[in-house]
């Protein structure tokens, strides 16, 4: 029987891995699948009985995290030399190479999900996109700016714009938007702990915003609380913010927030797709987001929310003021947020994957 083994390095409560989650409850129905991933707890846990794992740690020693990710692919090439050349290795993200080599020897289709733009270091990047060009069939992009930046010649490839699950739709749907939540304009924004993301520009904002008594901020970050500890020890954080650590459901910060934000760094971490931001927009949530990248296909200027860059602090902190002062825009913003949500089918997205792997 043929199989698809799919593959993805390091599973957690991020964007990719949850994309990645979407498939296989698709192909678990009607294929005969195995999964590869690292041993940690995250949205690929649970999903198939045909879960295997192969080496892989992250340290606070980024030597140590480089040495663990070459060990980890060698572990993968050896375990995936065992497939047949009928057999399709789906790859998610660009990092699991040792997958796509040991694909490629064993003639398999080798098909990449590319989801990221933003590798360091640079020689990491170009290693990872050669072997991209010597081993992939097909490409998925997650958005045409991606697809435009990070193009390959001479390669099959695919936009398939990220998506919101059904179950996750339906319960957004019921949700009307809260202007204020026990009177107050709650600002929300989740991330990876990573400076790239924006996590010091969000705690400047609420810094500069502290005597608005009527603003409070939320930051949810993919990372466990002593992490979150050791990384906020010698840093001031304002009365007006709380902290939380990685959460597996959502739902209740959605619920409550006035105003989600993204403030990646537009010079360093080009948002590819932003699928927290179609999350809150199908809660109705208005939403502030870099105008670069895969947000500009999302959100259109003074519609959904606004694009501005998180290098324009001073800008981020006035929009905040103004939008929690004015009701009537917010819930305008909200409205046009929620209709938005909807073109981002989970339907849809899982049809156009079936005919990339089955065309």
């Amino acid at each position: 029987m043929l199989k698809t083994i799919f593959i993805h390095l390091l599973n957690d409560f991020s964007g990719s891995p949850k994309v990645l989650s979407q498939v296989l409850k698709r192909f678990e129905k009607s294929n005969d699948i195995e999964l590869y991933t690292s041993k940690d707890e995250g949205f690929l846990s649970n999903l198939t009985a045909n879960h295997k794992h192969f080496f892989y740690k992250r340290f606070n020693n980024k030597f140590l995290t480089l040495f663990s990710y070459v060990l980890s692919q060698l572990d993968l090439f050896f375990k995936i030399l065992k497939y047949k050349k009928e057999d399709t290795i789906y790859i998610n993200t660009l990092l699991p190479f040792g997958a796509a080599i040991a694909g490629k020897l064993k003639a398999c289709e080798v098909i990449y999900h590319i989801h990221e733009t933003s590798i360091k270091p640079n020689i990491l990047k170009k290693f990872l996109r050669y072997v991209v060009s010597k081993t992939a069939s097909k490409i998925i992009f997650v958005s045409n700016d991606l697809a435009s930046k990070e193009a390959f010649e001479n390669k099959n490839t695919y936009i398939v714009h990220n998506a919101l699950e059904n179950n996750f739709l339906e319960i957004a749907s019921k949700y009307e938007y809260k202007f204020l939540y026990d009177e107050k304009f709650i600002v929300t924004m989740i991330c990876s702990l990573k400076e790239y993301k924006g996590v010091l520009e969000f705690i400047t904002i609420a810094s500069n915003l502290v005597s608005q008594n009527h603003i409070s901020f939320k930051l949810i970050l993919n990372a466990e609380q002593t992490e979150i500890n050791n990384y906020f020890e010698n840093k001031n954080i304002p009365s007006n913010i709380e902290i939380f650590s990685k959460q597996k459901d959502l739902e209740p910060f959605y619920s409550k927030s006035s105003l989600v934000l993204n403030l990646s760094r537009v010079d360093i971490c080009i948002e590819t797709f932003g699928l927290t931001i179609i999350e809150a927009m199908a809660y109705g949530i208005p939403v502030i987001v870099p105008p670069v990248g895969g947000p500009i296909e999302i959100v259109e200027e003074g519609l959904e929310g606004f694009l501005i860059s998180s290098y324009e602090i001073d800008k981020v902190a006035k929009k905040i003021a103004e939008l929690s002062n004015n009701e009537i825009t917010c819930i305008n913003l909200s409205k046009n947020a929620k209709e938005k949500a909807l073109i981002f089918s989970e339907d849809l997205f899982l049809g156009k994957i079936q005919k990339v792997v089955d065309g």
